[in-house]
């Protein structure tokens, strides 16, 4: 199999896993996925990403500290001000997608209320990781960010692991400051759960649609 093919392989098999097993991932599996996304490109070589990484115990108190509190509401990067035409279909799409796997039928506010609070339990990851960046290094830095992000996304479905990469808890930005100990110039983009997935979660028998590349490039010739 070729390099593009096995690059090719896992951009398609990735996604965004909502149910994971229990069982930890070994530190050793976790620091090749680390040491692979380190080689991410970044704007003059700035590298702005880190991330706290929770294992164990730490995941369940940060887990049970989130649901109980309602402290350090708010992001440090605005969201999107409006999903409009394609976005917010392919955003509607995406969402009914999961809810029909999960059985929350439309209406539901209550289980779909429940269905959003799996965010702040990292849909049972027994791992989280907090990614932030330098507050000075502006959009590029979170531009860098996202790429990290990528990278790590791949390298974990390269080995196995299941991941879900969470803007949900940068609406706790300051709680999780808090938590951490972190300096106020770093900024929370967003969590990433990870750990092995549960194949037997409601879940796992989705994948999201993605649009042909003629909805995304205009060549010119």
């Amino acid at each position: 199999m070729s390099d593009f093919e096995v690059l090719e392989r896992t951009l398609t098999n990735r996604r965004s896993c909502r149910g994971f097993t229990d069982e930890q991932v070994p530190r050793d599996v976790i620091e090749q996925v680390l040491e692979a996304a380190q080689h991410t490109a970044s704007w003059c070589n700035t590298q702005p990403w880190h991330l706290v990484i929770t294992s164990g115990e730490a995941t369940v108190k940060l887990r049970d500290a989130l649901l109980a509190s309602s402290d350090g509401v708010g992001t440090d990067f605005d969201f999107p001000a409006a999903y409009t035409g394609v976005y917010d279909e392919r955003r509607k799409d995406v969402g009914w997608q999961l809810y029909d796997a999960v059985g929350v039928t439309k209406g539901d506010r209550e289980a779909s209320g429940r269905e959003m609070l799996r965010n702040f339990e990292f849909f049972g990851a027994p791992h989280v990781a907090i990614l932030t960046t330098e507050a000075d290094l502006g959009v590029y830095g979170a531009v860098d960010c996202g790429l990290y992000v990528d990278s790590f996304l791949l390298a974990a479905e390269s080995l196995g692991l299941g991941t879900c990469a969470q803007a949900a808890l940068a609406m706790r930005s300051g709680f999780l400051r808090e938590w951490f100990k972190l300096p106020d110039t770093r900024k929370v983009l967003c969590g990433i759960a990870f750990g092995y997935p549960d194949s037997e979660h409601p879940s796992a028998t989705f994948m999201s649609r993605r649009a042909p590349i003629t909805d995304a490039v205009t060549f010119v010739d």
